[in-house]
């Protein structure tokens, strides 16, 4: 298995160096929309796995317990198929003269750098150009809250806290899992957050039935979470009008409060950097309201301005990231 640990000699097969190269693709062409437009997007493909297991088994009639032995066995099934695939896929790139290309190529199409930062993007311009309106239509494709209950203020923090939980969900975690155990890790990192993201809610026909798969990505982002939180206060350091003290003084002392285990420490970091206060009270679609404490102690009201230097700590984060990336390759290369 190619891995972090591998002992052959640096090189395009080297995961070090396909994930600089997949992160360099990923921030200037994106995900490889076009291609996708032809063949089914992994992610697709996975979410129609999950969809179709979550019909099948997860039925209105069968009591809680059921329901999360159910969930187990898919969680299982998925995560188990695909580590499979992972591993025939590396095998058979193993075997072809550019098979490489196979593994930069999906690395690429499960990265999200250039996706997130252009949906993001897309909440600020809305919000200058057409208004609340306009805020709230972009909003409403990267937040699960519902947009027609938020205001210009919850628009702005909506766009900022998915900004800086899929830094970690959508970036840092795909190339940790990658980094160390190739496309098997990327592949099973990537199927699990999907099924947290489908099926890992707290609503009452998958509370139960999405247990599993909510545990499991706690436990996948656990890491890569607080590496997400670091990286942003070494990206704030970089820029005079953030606050890179307040990022770590937030992010440990509010990181507890949010609901996720693992948000709040990009979450706090953003917003201690900022100035600003995030999380806080919401609406869900189909889930009651909650009245959850905010992370950070600043400003409630997040303006376009805010998600703009927002995304300048961002792009700064994925340099670092990937300037330790090139630092480890080269160490790792003069040891071997």
């Amino acid at each position: 298995m190619v891995s972090l640990f591998s002992v052959a000699p640096m090189g395009l097969t080297d995961p070090l160096v396909l994930v600089l190269l997949a992160l360099v693709f990923d921030a200037y062409l994106g995900g490889m929309g076009p291609l996708f437009r032809l063949i089914p997007h992994p992610v697709v493909v996975m979410g129609g796995a999950i969809d179709a297991l979550e019909q099948r088994l997860n039925r209105a009639e069968r009591d809680d317990a059921t329901r999360k032995r159910r969930g187990v066995f898919t969680v299982i099934v998925l995560v188990g198929a695909a580590i499979g695939l992972g591993v025939a896929l590396q095998a058979l790139a193993s075997v072809l003269a550019v098979g490489w290309v196979l593994e930069l190529l999906l690395a690429v199409a499960l990265l999200a750098q250039r996706e997130l930062h252009d949906h993001v993007a897309a909440v600020a311009d809305g919000l200058e150009t057409g208004g609340i309106d306009a805020g709230r239509e972009a909003v409403s494709h990267i937040v699960g809250r519902d947009p027609a209950l938020l205001d210009h203020a919850g628009v702005g923090r909506g766009a900022l806290e998915s900004l800086a939980e899929n830094f970690s969900d959508g970036v840092v975690a795909p190339v940790f899992w990658f980094v160390l155990f190739g496309l098997p890790g990327l592949l099973a990192y990537k199927m699990i957050n999907t099924m947290d993201s489908m099926i890992g809610h707290r609503t009452p026909r998958l509370r139960a039935f999405g247990w599993a798969a909510a545990r499991l990505d706690d436990g996948v982002n656990l890491i890569p979470a607080r590496l997400s939180g670091l990286l942003l206060i070494a990206a704030a350091l970089t820029k005079p009008w953030a606050d890179a003290r307040a990022a770590f003084v937030v992010m440990l002392r509010d990181a507890g409060k949010h609901r996720s285990p693992n948000a709040g420490w990009p979450e706090g970091a953003m917003a201690g950097a900022l100035g600003l206060r995030l999380s806080g009270p919401r609406v869900y679609k189909g889930e009651a309201p909650r009245d959850e404490p905010y992370v950070g102690d600043g400003r409630a009201g997040v303006t376009p301005k805010d998600i703009r230097r927002g995304l300048a700590l961002f792009r700064s984060a994925c340099l670092i990231e990937g300037a330790l990336i090139a630092l480890l390759a080269i160490a790792l290369a003069v040891l071997r």
